[in-house]
């Protein structure tokens, strides 16, 4: 089975044109084998490419350990340049399904802006127990203040504590999977800097990552809606930044790279 690697700014993905592919019949196993770092090709996630009744392409994404998350803003790039360079789509603008929702997306150049709609701060519909968006857990690291976003997937950001030692590798899969949280969270740890924001990601179903496309629009929400940034700045990862831009409509756009990094062939 012929796949593609590819990456948005460390945030690393096997794509496949699905049109192409031999039939699978469990995609969520296929993604644990082939994101295995030592024993398959390695990646955060295995993004699966198909015609849509709604949209140009379609996106299926499935994080390393088989689940198959609502969306994903650094795949949803990569989905854009793989089904432009592969002439599933014709032309730079295209609308791509997700479980999420049907978003557009344009390639420029080595950079790919995507309109990922209208952040949700409904507790119900993120989903967060309780009647706010804004929650305080306890932790080791003492009582933490939540700003809780859905981009199509929940997301759990805190400006009160950026862990630069182990405590990161524990705060991260004990918040992910904290009670607050009816369908797990992805945990952002922020601290602003220079009107930006440096962020370190736990992604649900993925661990540590480089970067999180949805966490950063999630980032930049809760920044904003609180005063501490504007409605466009830089939001930084480890695997490099990502610009996003909360527009008077009310929607996000996230601009960042999205690059092939090699092709091969997979046994089935």
């Amino acid at each position: 089975m012929r796949f593609t690697k590819m990456q948005g700014i460390g945030n690393d993905f096997v794509v496949v044109n699905g049109t192409a592919a031999p039939r699978v019949a469990d995609l969520g196993a296929l993604s644990k084998r082939m994101c295995d770092r030592h024993f398959g090709v390695g990646a955060d996630g295995l993004i699966w490419m198909v015609p849509s009744d709604c949209a140009d392409v379609r996106m299926r994404i499935f994080n390393s350990d088989g689940t198959e998350p609502e969306m994903c803003g650094n795949g949803l790039r990569c989905a854009a340049r793989f089904a432009r360079d592969e002439g599933m789509v014709s032309g730079d603008v295209m609308t791509v399904e997700t479980l999420a929702g049907v978003l557009t997306v344009a390639v420029n150049g080595g950079g790919v802006t995507a309109d990922m709609g209208a952040p949700i701060l409904d507790p119900a519909r993120i989903p967060v127990a309780g009647d706010s968006n804004r929650i305080e857990l306890e932790t080791e690291a003492g009582m933490l203040r939540f700003f809780c976003v859905s981009m199509g997937n929940p997301h759990a950001v805190t400006f009160d504590l950026y862990p630069e030692d182990d405590s990161f590798y524990r705060l991260g899969p004990a918040l992910e999977c904290d009670p607050a949280f009816p369908a797990k969270a992805n945990i952002e740890f922020c601290r602003i800097r220079d009107g930006g924001v440096d962020v370190r990601v736990w992604e649900r179903g993925d661990g540590e990552t480089l970067a999180c496309g949805t966490g950063a629009c999630a980032v930049l929400t809760a920044a904003a809606s609180q005063g501490l940034t504007s409605r466009e700045c830089d939001v930084r990862l480890p695997g490099g930044t990502l610009r996003i831009r909360w527009d008077d409509g009310g929607h996000l756009f996230m601009t960042g790279p999205a690059e092939a990094v090699f092709t091969g062939d997979y046994p089935i």
